[in-house]
């Protein structure tokens, strides 16, 4: 998770991190649980070079036909025996303490994210397109979908529960259209290749992209100790999981439709009405594992291929810089697109576009071999191309229409059929 030796050579600007987060500084915790650990280890090479010597003293003794001194150094060796695998265990107990404290910390942050408590601190870097100017009311989506007959949240609610939907006709397709739209964009102009990935992974891939053990409660698990994707970052972070990288395949760039799940925990009445917070929705998402020097430049690509969706879709949207406090622990920078979203009259996230750093590397053992053949961990990145679910959301609010029906843009008319309009189904 953590270098422990950058730790030990820079306590200040890991705590300094953390506090930034709203978390306790940790970096005494760190190195006094390694000092310990170091202490045993050492003990333990000592017991091991006095048994090892001991050992080998006993046949000697006998080849003396000294017996006592042979007898001697028998119970010496099986007390050594005793103490070694006594200190074995404590090693064991010390450095999963170590390791279960480390794996509970966030990220450091970017030195370039702004302070701040929550996303009323984050810091707008710039607009595409002015909002519509409506010459009439404009509604909501789910007002748009239930007017139209093919959004129904009544039947999705008795089948699943709440925060489900059930899309028909028209609507369901745009949805699909949506989502093939973004796939070809990524696969054809931004060089991203295109994966299908399992739906359900083992705890260890939710370890190795940071959702476990601290955020367990936002993942739906199963019966087996598995559990469905919060999003295909997991899947497509984990395809490079202990592996050996040469510096010569990097940057390898995945994407990939899923649908998502998430329990939404800790978000009672918040969004209630709608598709913006559910429990199962798709997104299209984009994976980058690249070398530590450029992940920065990873990131600003990626998030312009996040921007070509929406420019493509010609919806109103800014990018923010979000603040410490409204950061992803596992991340170390994150920009967000928020999409307008006129029957709200605000901007709304519709995509997070993210650093890692070698964070989740690290819980991963994803490496590469550097120009002189030396083992390095790789940066990993990710962000929504965009969540499909959102961006149906953004397409029906902006492209409403006096009479309910949704003008559908320009770009998601072939995958239409040529259709230019969704109107009512009733």
């Amino acid at each position: 998770m953590f270098d422990v030796k950058w730790i030990r050579a820079n306590p200040e600007a890991f705590d300094k991190s953390l506090q930034r987060r709203g978390v306790q500084p940790q970096s005494a915790n760190v190195i006094a649980l390694d000092d310990a650990r170091k202490a045993t280890v050492l003990q333990l090479n000592e017991w091991q070079g006095t048994r090892n010597a001991s050992s080998k003293q006993i046949g000697q003794a006998k080849a003396q036909g000294d017996e006592e001194k042979a007898q001697a150094l028998l119970k010496e060796v099986a007390d050594l025996k005793g103490k070694v695998q006594a200190g074995e265990e404590t090693e064991r107990q010390q450095t999963a303490e170590l390791n279960e404290l480390l794996a509970g910390l966030p990220n450091l942050l970017h030195d370039d994210v702004p302070d701040g408590a929550d996303e009323n601190d984050n810091v707008e870097l710039r607009k595409f397109s002015e909002p519509r100017q409506f010459n009439f009311a404009p509604k909501e989506h789910y007002e748009l979908g239930e007017q139209l007959g093919q959004m129904d949240f009544e039947i999705a609610a008795k089948i699943a529960g709440s925060r489900f939907v059930v899309l028909k006709s028209d609507l369901a397709r745009l949805e699909r259209a949506l989502g093939q739209y973004m796939l070809d964009l990524h696969t054809g102009e931004h060089g991203f290749t295109e994966v299908v990935a399992p739906l359900l992974v083992r705890s260890e891939a939710l370890f190795g992209t940071g959702q476990l053990p601290k955020f367990s409660e936002d993942a739906f698990q199963t019966t087996d100790d598995r559990w469905l994707i919060p999003t295909s970052e997991v899947s497509l972070t984990n395809l490079v999981r202990e592996t050996m990288l040469s510096k010569e395949e990097l940057p390898l760039r995945f994407t990939s439709l899923t649908p998502c799940f998430r329990s939404e925990a800790g978000s009672a009445g918040r969004d209630t009405r709608g598709m913006l917070r559910q429990h199962q929705f798709y997104k299209v998402e984009m994976v980058a594992v690249t070398t530590p020097d450029k992940s920065s430049d990873e990131h600003e690509r990626m998030l312009g291929c996040a921007e070509a969706v929406m420019k493509g879709l010609d919806i109103p949207y800014r990018v923010m810089r979000l603040c410490s406090g409204d950061m992803g622990a596992t991340m170390m920078r994150t920009f967000d697109i928020e999409a307008w979203m006129p029957g709200q009259d605000a901007y709304r996230e519709i995509s997070s576009v993210s650093v890692a750093g070698d964070y989740q590397a690290r819980r991963m053992e994803a490496r590469y071999r550097d120009e002189n053949g030396k083992p390095q961990f790789v940066h990993t990145l990710n962000g929504s191309g965009v969540a499909t679910g959102r961006a149906l959301i953004a397409v029906m609010e902006n492209y409403q229409q006096e009479d309910g029906s949704i003008a559908i843009p320009k770009v998601l008319q072939p995958y239409m059929g040529g259709k230019t309009e969704i109107a009512s189904s009733k």
